[in-house]
């Protein structure tokens, strides 16, 4: 069992605590991602979307939809978009036609995030495609997209993880993590998410 200082005056940074670390992370290296834009345009975006997404009224979504379009995003006719959510990249992200996007809801678009149309991501969910290799000792960084096909309910709290794609018309349950490709037309749930039995919506009683 490793010992453990009794106090922070113990405690020597250079040394940190049990046995050596496996991984180097001074020697980890992201100068080959590429960022899509020059770097003054991503401060640029991150410095207007801290004032502007906030100073929105909560249901004035198309100020918010004509930034994102402004910074590249691909973004469809009645798109709701609350005004703490939160895109890195806006140029590596489209969202199809009257799809919701929640409060405190993360695209971490490293790499590309597709959404469809008609699709709902709740509130705190993390749409997350960065991760790196644990087995690599740089901690090499690993991206790749994520696709949520049409009619999506993604609920609260969620995980999406790298690679991901969830198919039309499937229910992502509260508070899962998804980190495999989950069917089209299914209720799932659960960590790691998976499907439990088909979705029924009923027929419209609208003309």
């Amino acid at each position: 069992m490793s010992q453990r200082p009794h106090s922070l005056a113990d405690f020597d940074p250079a040394i940190g605590l049990g046995p050596p670390a496996q991984v180097d992370l001074g020697r980890y290296d992201q100068s080959w991602f590429e960022l899509g834009r020059p770097r003054w345009v991503m401060l640029l975006w991150w410095l207007l979307q801290a004032i502007v997404f906030p100073l929105t009224p909560h249901h004035g979504h198309g100020p918010r939809r004509a930034l994102l379009r402004l910074f590249g995003a691909r973004i469809g006719r009645g798109v709701m978009i609350r005004p703490t959510a939160r895109f890195t990249y806006p140029w590596k992200v489209a969202i199809g036609d009257y799809s919701w996007i929640g409060d405190d809801v993360v695209f971490y678009s490293l790499d590309h995030i597709q959404v469809g149309c008609h699709c709902v991501i709740s509130q705190e969910s993390y749409l997350c495609t960065g991760s790196h290799d644990f087995q690599d000792p740089t901690f090499n960084l690993r991206t790749e997209p994520i696709f949520i096909e049409n009619g999506v309910w993604v609920a609260a709290d969620c995980f999406i993880g790298p690679g991901v794609c969830i198919g039309a018309n499937t229910v992502v349950g509260v508070r899962s993590s998804v980190f495999n490709d989950l069917p089209a037309g299914q209720i799932c749930w659960g960590t790691p998410c998976r499907p439990h039995r088909p979705r029924e919506v009923r027929a419209s009683t609208r003309e």
